[in-house]
């Protein structure tokens, strides 16, 4: 039996998931998991990139004790975030996207280069964290002057493992910099921003998900499809071409397209055009399940989420906000952002849960309505994968209000598409 390591990633966990084939099939197995969060260094939202990396080391040696011959590993996580590298030295702290810093810099990038041009060459939705927006500020505050290299997380993690540093492409396109055409780090963005040139040798070429790139402990270092979105997508079982949502602190929903979608009205919809195992990802990100964990953490935290579906299920408040203001993105009180939206007040903890699901469902329709119209396709069913997928409530409301057969697969998708990419690498 051939056995496979994917560590996955997210904004508050990880896991170590062990897969093998049988008879055609991936089966997998959990065999650690640990915590992960942003910590506050002197008014600044972080990641301890330090205790990450002992957790991704110490789960591969609690995998080796009871499966010694496993032939690949592959690490995924979110985007755009990155750790800054003076040759082998990494340049601290390490910046999570949910920090405040690139507001006051913003504009000037869109003085440099108008936000339309950036759309037009890359297909990259704004969102205030993205990679463009983060260097810029890394630039303003000095921190550019001594870095030979910058590094996304999962490349980093992998790169201490295995000694070899790489850009692979789907997750190098979600920080706003990649061009579309030419699937490249486009050198006129970089030439407006006056960035370091030699942050960006890989005139060559991104390296592609299947990748091979050294050996950790006798074990083959693969390069997945590292942002997580990407790999989730390759391991939805989707008949046909059809709309997904992966659910979990990000809704990211979307469809496969075979080219990017860079058009005024795409730009005007804030859509984004993400790098896939050839394939574009054409989708959106919505605030997802954030929000839920959010409330749960302020209102009730001894609540289970069963109790906490139910109860919204029982409420009668109708009232909906925008589930992607950008009031909810990185709130103090995230029942205070909820109040200032809302015209009449929740009285109780469940009517603020009911109001959250069913403004992402409706958020949801917008998005599938838009999708439709920009792909000039229509589409009969969402499939629906991660953490949220086991959310029957909100599954059920996003059938009503998308008007579309909902497919929820509760797998660890994204566990599943980092397995079958090393599988396929061998």
């Amino acid at each position: 039996m051939e056995y496979y390591l994917a560590v996955d990633i997210g904004a508050s966990s990880g896991r170590h998931i062990l897969g093998w084939k049988e008879d055609g099939k991936i089966f997998t197995k959990e065999l650690y998991r640990f915590p992960n969060g942003v910590k506050e260094l002197d008014g600044h939202l972080t990641w301890d990139i330090e205790s990450l990396l002992a957790h991704v080391k110490k789960g591969i040696d609690e995998a080796i004790k009871n499966y010694p011959t496993i032939k690949s590993l592959s690490i995924d996580t979110w985007g755009v975030d990155y750790v800054l590298l003076n040759g082998e030295q990494e340049i601290f702290p390490v910046y999570a996207y949910r920090d405040t810093r690139t507001e006051k810099i913003i504009p000037k990038v869109h003085e440099l280069i108008k936000f339309e041009e950036l759309y037009k060459r890359t297909g990259i939705q704004f969102q205030p964290f993205n990679t463009i927006y983060q260097l810029y500020a890394d630039k303003t505050a000095g921190r550019l002057e001594n870095a030979t290299d910058f590094l996304l997380i999962p490349e980093y993690l992998l790169y201490k493992l295995c000694g070899v540093k790489s850009h692979e492409y789907t997750n190098a396109t979600t920080g706003g910099m990649i061009n579309a055409g030419s699937r490249n780090y486009d050198p006129d963005i970089i030439k407006a921003l006056e960035l370091p040139q030699r942050l960006f040798n890989f005139w060559g070429g991104l390296d592609q998900p299947g990748k091979i790139l050294g050996t950790y402990k006798n074990i083959q270092c693969v390069l997945c499809a590292t942002h997580d979105t990407a790999s989730a997508v390759e391991g939805i079982p989707m008949e046909g071409d059809e709309i997904f949502i992966s659910s979990g602190t990000w809704s990211l929903l979307g469809a496969k397209t075979s080219k990017p979608i860079t058009t005024p009205e795409s730009m005007k919809a804030n859509f984004t055009n993400e790098g896939g195992v050839n394939y574009i990802r054409y989708l959106k990100n919505i605030m997802g399940m954030w929000l839920i964990n959010r409330l749960r953490d302020e209102l009730c935290p001894d609540k289970d989420f069963g109790q906490i579906v139910n109860e919204a299920g029982a409420s009668d408040f109708n009232e909906i906000v925008d589930a992607n203001d950008p009031a909810f993105l990185a709130p103090e009180s995230m029942k205070a952002a909820f109040d200032s939206k809302l015209a009449k007040t929740p009285e109780n903890f469940a009517d603020y849960f009911r109001c959250a699901y069913r403004s992402l469902a409706v958020t949801y329709s917008k998005a599938v309505t838009e999708i439709e119209k920009n792909t000039g396709k229509k589409y009969s069913s969402i499939y629906i994968v991660g953490g949220g997928a086991k959310n029957k409530f909100l599954n059920s409301l996003t059938e009503e209000a998308t008007g579309k057969k909902v497919i929820a697969l509760p797998i660890e998708a994204t566990a599943l598409g980092n397995l079958k990419i090393q599988m396929e690498a061998f």
